[in-house]
């Protein structure tokens, strides 16, 4: 970075940049914590030829001081776990409506909140790429490009079907119904990117009037963008932005990342078991549960971590799900295993 040249090719010098400060993020919190436990040493030293009444005082600051840096060491952990190739990489989210009409719907459109409070609650900048909306409330499905720091590798852990039961407000009766809605996530691969290549035969690029509510551009000018593969049938779409130019790198980006997981999940056993948890959007499949009647509580039932607090799950508290994920499918720990075993 020090070169003389570092600035001749910007695109490249930002990917430095930005490899350099995941680095930094890696080696900052380690020596943070070696410092921090010298200064524990020095202060039991210290406490030790005080009174009794400072040596308490000095022990409730230290236990208050140890809870906040295994705190931080457990966040560190995550990020170990996080090991995957593209578990740095943006990520691609797509909620589906599944069975139960507009109920699903709705809930649908729940969901759709949830995760955007919970990105933005981790610093992450979350974009609606595409979105049809429900007939009668919520949505049918929405495309979210969330853009962070492990975005990917925290996200995956959301894929699969969520089932909802509560009393229905579009039932007069006031009956309870249960719906399903689906979560995709795939890491996003920029155009730029050698892991793909689409020669330019096999995708046709169609633009259409942006929908929303009006505006500059929108609703006046074909700005939005959809592409089509040809080979594969797949299907993607972006109105996000101003321009046309710019929906169109981002939909290129959404196809290119949905090629690359369909072809890792054909090629990987590992890959079929992770896409296979998935299931149909419909009673039996489901990763999670969100109970709001009879009784209220939300429980993953792949790796048993539940709460009674649904209200601050539904705004968007969802790291003791996403932590217990990481923890239960650890490659470090399934390693561990397998050396026990041979022991």
């Amino acid at each position: 970075m020090a070169g003389e040249t570092f600035w001749n090719n910007r695109e490249q010098a930002q990917k430095l940049i930005d490899e350099a400060n995941t680095l930094r993020g890696k080696i900052d919190p380690l020596l943070s914590a070696e410092k921090q436990l010298d200064d524990f040493r020095v202060m039991l030293e210290l406490a030790e030829g005080e009174p009794p009444d400072a040596q308490t005082k000095h022990e409730a600051e230290l236990n208050r001081d140890t809870a906040k840096l295994l705190k931080e060491l457990d966040a560190l952990e995550l990020k170990v776990f996080l090991n995957g190739p593209h578990d740095r990489s943006n990520c691609i989210l797509s909620i589906n409506a599944g069975a139960g009409g507009t109920e699903a719907c709705d809930w649908a459109g729940m969901l759709l909140r949830m995760y955007q409070r919970w990105a933005e609650s981790r610093g992450w900048d979350v974009e609606v790429e595409d979105a049809l909306q429900g007939e009668g409330a919520g949505i049918k499905s929405v495309t979210l490009l969330i853009k962070g720091e492990n975005a990917y590798g925290f996200c995956k852990a959301e894929r699969g079907v969520h089932r909802l039961v509560r009393i229905s407000p579009f039932d007069s009766n006031k009956r309870r119904h249960t719906s399903f809605a689906s979560v995709d996530a795939i890491a996003e691969i920029e155009e730029t990117s050698s892991d793909i290549v689409i020669p330019p035969d096999e995708f046709k690029v169609d633009t259409f009037r942006s929908g929303g509510k009006g505006g500059q551009n929108v609703n006046k000018v074909e700005t939005a963008v959809r592409i089509t593969h040809l080979p594969t049938g797949l299907v993607v779409a972006s109105q996000a932005q101003r321009s046309q130019h710019q929906n169109r790198a981002t939909a290129m980006n959404l196809l290119l990342s949905r090629i690359y997981a369909q072809r890792v999940d054909a090629q990987k056993a590992e890959m079929e078991r992770f896409y296979g948890e998935k299931g149909s959007t419909s009673w039996g499949n489901q990763i999670r549960s969100y109970v709001f009647q009879p009784y209220r509580m939300v429980k993953d039932l792949r790796t048993g971590v539940e709460t009674s607090n649904v209200q601050a799950v539904m705004d968007g508290d969802l790291d003791a799900f996403v932590n217990g994920w990481l923890r239960a499918g650890c490659p470090l720990k399934r390693m561990q295993g397998v050396k026990d075993e041979e022991e």
